[in-house]
């Protein structure tokens, strides 16, 4: 989860999707924004175009706000940051606030610990976030494939 679901936890949901699918896992993913600023909305071109042009298609996403039923559906909870975890905790239910977890710790990624908001950024922010959403989802891939 990011803060608006337009450029961060879609691009990691759109790398999950192929990444899992190429390596046989059945593993639900979606992506969600802990604001509702962006509902409805597609990703941010920029996020588009680098996962696109990486091979991993963005381009039907539409942004959603988390709600009620994600804390029951998922057996995971992961935020780009700490902001967006300290906004979620807020309104995680106290049984599923051991699910809430950063993203790139959760997966295996110790530096950074955040995955950097590439909004008001360059192309290079967009290509860095998409990188380590790779990076992410490669390594958590491996745990359960192997290398």
């Amino acid at each position: 989860m990011c803060m608006g679901n337009i450029c961060r936890s879609p691009t990691v949901e759109a790398v999950a999707r192929v990444e899992f699918a190429r390596a046989g896992l059945d593993i639900e993913v979606a992506s969600a924004g802990t604001e509702g600023f962006h509902v409805g909305n597609p990703a941010d071109r920029r996020s588009i175009a680098m996962a696109e042009a990486n091979g991993y298609p963005l381009g039907a996403h539409r942004a959603r706000q988390v709600c009620a039923a994600d804390f029951s559906r998922f057996d995971h909870l992961l935020v780009m940051d700490r902001t967006n975890e300290a906004t979620l905790l807020r309104r995680t239910p106290a049984e599923a606030r051991q699910r809430v977890a950063l993203f790139l710790p959760f997966v295996g990624i110790s530096e950074p610990v955040e995955l950097p908001d590439p909004y008001y950024g360059r192309t290079r922010d967009f290509q860095l976030a998409l990188d380590l959403a790779r990076d992410g989802i490669m390594a958590f891939t491996r745990r359960f494939v192997g290398s």
